[in-house]
Parts: C-alpha cells; sequence; structure tokens
C-alpha cells in the first residue's frame, strides 16, 4: 500500500511562473570594442570583415566573427588569455547569435583582472610588497 502524496510534486508562486524578458539579439558590437584603447591593444580587420584584437603582449585575443568563425557551427565571438609556466590559461566562446551586452560584460570582467606590468597591483595591496619579500 502506498500513501497519496499530500500535495502536488513541487510548489511555486504564479510570480515565479511567470515569462521574464530576455535580452535577444546581436546588438551592438561597439559594446565589446569601445573597452579597448591602442595604447595597449592591436586592433586588425581582415578581408572577411571579422575583428581581432590582441593584447600588445600577445596574452589576449579577442576575435569577433559576424559571419561566424571558420571551421565552427556558429561561433561569433571567442577571447583567449594565455596562460604561464604553472597556471593554464582559458579560453571561451560566444554565438553568433549572443547580446553585444553579455560579451561586453564577460570582456569587462576578464580585463579588470588584467594587470600592468611587473606587480604593479601587488606592489600596491595592503600587505605591502610581495615581490620584495622574496
Amino acid at each position: 500500500m502506498t500513501a497519496a502524496p499530500q500535495g502536488p510534486g513541487f510548489s511555486t508562486s504564479v510570480e515565479a511562473l511567470r515569462l521574464r524578458e530576455w535580452l535577444l539579439g546581436r546588438g551592438q558590437a561597439t559594446l565589446v570594442m569601445d573597452q579597448f584603447s591602442a595604447d595597449d591593444f592591436h586592433l586588425v580587420v581582415d578581408d572577411r570583415a571579422d575583428v581581432h584584437v590582441n593584447s600588445k603582449d600577445g596574452s589576449f585575443y579577442l576575435g569577433w566573427f559576424p559571419s561566424g568563425r571558420p571551421g565552427t557551427d556558429g561561433e561569433g565571438w571567442k577571447i583567449a588569455v594565455t596562460g604561464t609556466a604553472k597556471v593554464r590559461g582559458y579560453q571561451m566562446s560566444f554565438d553568433t547569435e549572443t547580446p553585444a551586452d553579455v560579451v561586453a560584460a564577460a570582456v569587462a570582467c576578464v580585463l579588470e583582472t588584467s594587470q600592468r606590468g611587473d606587480c604593479q597591483r601587488l606592489e600596491s595591496a595592503p600587505w605591502g610588497n610581495l615581490s620584495s619579500a622574496w
């Protein structure tokens, strides 16, 4: 003999079931590209009108492929950060239909984590200059 459930399999509210509006559509790629300065980055537009942005030290890459990256299934954006001898780098991709606002937020986060020069951020940290401790 089995007991009847006390209520439905899950509970929710009317508010939780309302449809949300999501940001859709490609948007303006300038939201992404405007984050890069000529002082720190190289920008190249190739013969397919794809845009490539590299940091001058070569450790950051952003590719924008409006018609899709060749050899992929609809990849529209590629972000890659080179690792070090001890820490692996990473990469991320976004579809051609991913809103530029979303890609711009990801790029802003990546750029925010970057450091200029040799440990400038660490030297100004509250715990002092780590490089002089070694």
